[in-house]
């Protein structure tokens, strides 16, 4: 049984992109959006969850997050899961309540989160880097268990590479036009 698959490596590279597009929708250039929240993982119940399972986010106002937290002793691990995600929101603490005011956008803003959609951007690249490795393993197991020579492992490891670098240049694309678009440029 070969355990090299071009299809599936194809498609986890695929999710990689994905994964990618759906972190930088979070990313947002002044407006309020529940998907700001997305890539918060609060550490409760001794695991980490993400945030939405824990709580209601909102945006009721263009410029204000709302999320409400289910449980009272989670409100804690809340803040600080938010306060740590590098997102530059600061939430008031209201209760089971806390308020996010979106800051206006200054410059400084604007690169902070450039540099966190580059930071998105670097993670994919890493997982589409992973996939190509546990591409070359698989091939090169199959090589040693007969399935195909040396020439034909060879040809393979040259589909991979080209499906890597044709994600690797999309992901860079996704990663540009998201920073072109915060930079305001």
């Amino acid at each position: 049984m070969a355990a090299y698959d071009k299809a599936d490596l194809e498609r986890r590279m695929a999710g990689a992109v994905e994964s990618l597009k759906h972190d930088l929708t979070g990313l947002r250039t002044g407006r309020a959006s529940t998907t700001l929240l997305d890539p918060v993982t609060v550490e409760v119940y001794g695991s980490h969850m993400p945030i939405t399972q824990v709580a209601t986010v909102s945006a009721p106002e263009p410029r204000l997050l709302s999320v409400q937290v289910w449980d009272k002793s989670n409100v804690g691990p809340v803040d600080k899961a938010i306060r740590s995600a590098g997102l530059g929101l600061n939430p008031i603490v209201d209760g089971q309540t806390l308020r996010l005011p979106i800051p206006d956008l200054t410059e400084e803003r604007r690169k902070e989160l450039a540099k966190l959609a580059n930071q998105y951007a670097e993670k994919a690249r890493i997982a589409a880097r992973n996939v190509r490795r546990d591409g070359m393993d698989s091939l090169k197991t199959d090589e040693k268990k007969g399935v195909f020579g040396e020439d034909e492992r060879k040809r393979h490891e040259t589909e991979v590479q080209k499906i890597t670098d044709a994600t690797i240049a999309e992901i860079d694309a996704a990663a540009a036009a998201k920073e072109k678009e915060i930079l305001g440029k």
